[in-house]
């Protein structure tokens, strides 16, 4: 018997999605950094790592609970984007307390950065290169990635409520499912 396609799409890898896999490096990264330059019994070290968990957790979460609820997709999505802000002030807050430079976006290191995490998106990869900076070259990096996965978020988002408004939820589906059986 023939799947429908078109009811209760089973379609979803959240794995293929590009704000995954940046989020999957923005938490390899926090929880390297986390490790290395905060200290053990800080409370920012667990509050940066599960902030970086929650962004990479919650797209996965949402991306699967949207089989069945658009609105659960919509939320968990956003709750995503929440904890990477949550994080961006995490990341920004270390560089100023500590007098550190926070890199200007039209800075040579910045946009140098820019490209570079625009075209990474393996977190192996970013797991081996950090080892070799320091703090604020790690924090800088870890500020790019999360505004580029903030950007992705956003389209992704967008992209969720045109979706939703062209086809409904899964009551307009399963309406309209059982209607064309019938």
């Amino acid at each position: 018997m023939d799947e429908d396609k078109d009811f209760i799409r089973q379609d979803h890898n959240y794995r293929t999605l590009i704000a995954f896999q940046k989020a999957e490096c923005i938490y390899d990264v926090t929880y390297y950094f986390a490790h290395r330059f905060i200290k053990t019994g800080d409370r920012t070290r667990d509050q940066m790592i599960q902030a970086a968990r929650s962004g990479k957790q919650n797209i996965a979460e949402g991306n699967i609970d949207g089989i069945t609820s658009r609105e659960m997709e919509l939320k968990l999505t956003n709750v995503n984007r929440a904890s990477l802000h949550e994080l961006l002030l995490d990341y920004e807050d270390y560089l100023r307390v500590r007098g550190l430079e926070k890199w200007n976006y039209y800075d040579p290191k910045c946009i140098k950065t820019r490209a570079f995490c625009k075209k990474h998106l393996d977190s192996a990869f970013y797991r081996e290169k950090i080892k070799e900076r320091s703090d604020e070259t790690i924090a800088n990096i870890a500020i790019t990635l999360i505004h580029q996965c903030d950007v992705l978020i956003r389209g992704l988002i967008e992209w969720m409520k045109r979706d939703f408004k062209e086809k409904g939820g899964i009551k307009e589906e399963m309406y309209k499912a059982r209607k064309d059986w019938q």
